[in-house]
């Protein structure tokens, strides 16, 4: 396995480090402040930001310290990533103390710039992401599983990052250069309607930013289930197959994929999480019954090879010299 290294992305580290206390000071904030904004306590959205800041730069700071070459290009595009995202927390935070929203707002032109300056990080935030998956697709790693675990998260969390350009169309109702507001989380109803505790994700419509957040988190939790299934190895002989771990990486991956591309079809027709039509629970069924398939396939694989090793051992030739 290849978790542990020490040379980590320093910049990414360093950030991650300010956000998590940054993330101290929103929840702070949420307790002592009593203002509202969007139906939600005014500091939520820096304390969710700085949150998931930390799990996603740690996680391209350890990444990066896996890569065996072109350690210059993977240290550049981290430190893209470090400072778009402060310049983006920055501006999040500044809004906040303003007591303006900082997404979709054309209140006023500074407002409007400070959004469109928000909409240049997360370009380049992604286009940094983007180096680093490549990099990652190209580096020689030894141990297969961990190689895709890392590959298939940083991929799938482009995609979930994706979702966010989507918000950014004019919902129902708007026009550029004549709405206050542009653009949207929800689909289907206005934002800032009833919502979920803590993620504030809407009760009553569609909502984007739940793909958003499911597909930028492969990141975190691919190499994590690869984590669990090394652990578990020494109980259950079956995963320490490195082939066995692999398969089981890959399906995860797949699956993992088709729940995140399902949470956006539910979104874009404006169905709420936690009210699933037909059609939602169908499709989730389909994903269920292929990952049992697919478990079951990947573990009686490999019990197959190991059998079919064990008997090509016993039928070798025996040495004379070790009959004489």
């Amino acid at each position: 396995m290849v978790f542990l290294r020490t040379s980590w992305h320093r910049p990414l580290v360093v950030f991650s480090a300010a956000m998590a206390v940054m993330a101290v000071v929103s929840a702070v904030g949420i307790v002592v402040d009593d203002r509202v904004l969007v139906g939600a306590p005014i500091w939520a959205k820096p304390f969710k930001f700085a949150v998931s800041f930390v799990a996603y730069c740690l996680s391209l700071a350890w990444m990066l310290s896996l890569l065996p070459g072109r350690r210059r290009v993977g240290w550049w595009a981290g430190t893209v990533v470090a400072l778009a995202s402060l310049v983006e927390m920055v501006i999040i935070t500044g809004q906040v103390v303003r007591g303006k929203r900082s997404h979709f707002n054309h209140e006023t032109p500074f407002d409007e710039a400070l959004f469109n300056a928000m909409a240049v990080t997360v370009v380049v935030l992604w286009a940094g992401t983007l180096i680093v998956a490549l990099l990652l697709l190209r580096a020689r790693i030894t141990d297969r599983a961990s190689a895709w675990a890392m590959r298939c998260g940083i991929l799938l969390a482009l995609a979930g990052a994706a979702v966010g350009f989507l918000m950014t169309q004019p919902a129902p109702g708007q026009r550029r250069g004549v709405s206050e507001v542009v653009g949207a989380h929800s689909v289907g109803v206005p934002d800032g309607g009833p919502s979920m505790p803590l993620t504030g994700w809407s009760t009553t419509g569609g909502d984007l930013r739940i793909p958003h957040f499911f597909g930028m988190h492969a990141l975190q939790l691919l190499p994590l289930l690869l984590m669990l299934l090394t652990v578990l190895a020494p109980r259950f002989a079956r995963l320490a197959d490195e082939r066995v771990r692999l398969r089981l990486v890959l399906l995860a991956s797949g699956a993992y994929a088709a729940v995140f591309a399902l949470l956006l079809w539910q979104a874009l027709r404006g169905r709420p999480l936690t009210r699933p039509d037909g059609a939602t629970l169908g499709a989730a069924s389909l994903i269920l019954i292929a990952v049992a398939l697919g478990v079951y396939g990947a573990v009686r694989a490999g019990r197959t090879s190991r059998a079919h090793g064990a008997a090509d051992a016993t039928s070798a030739p025996v040495s004379k010299d070790l009959v004489s």
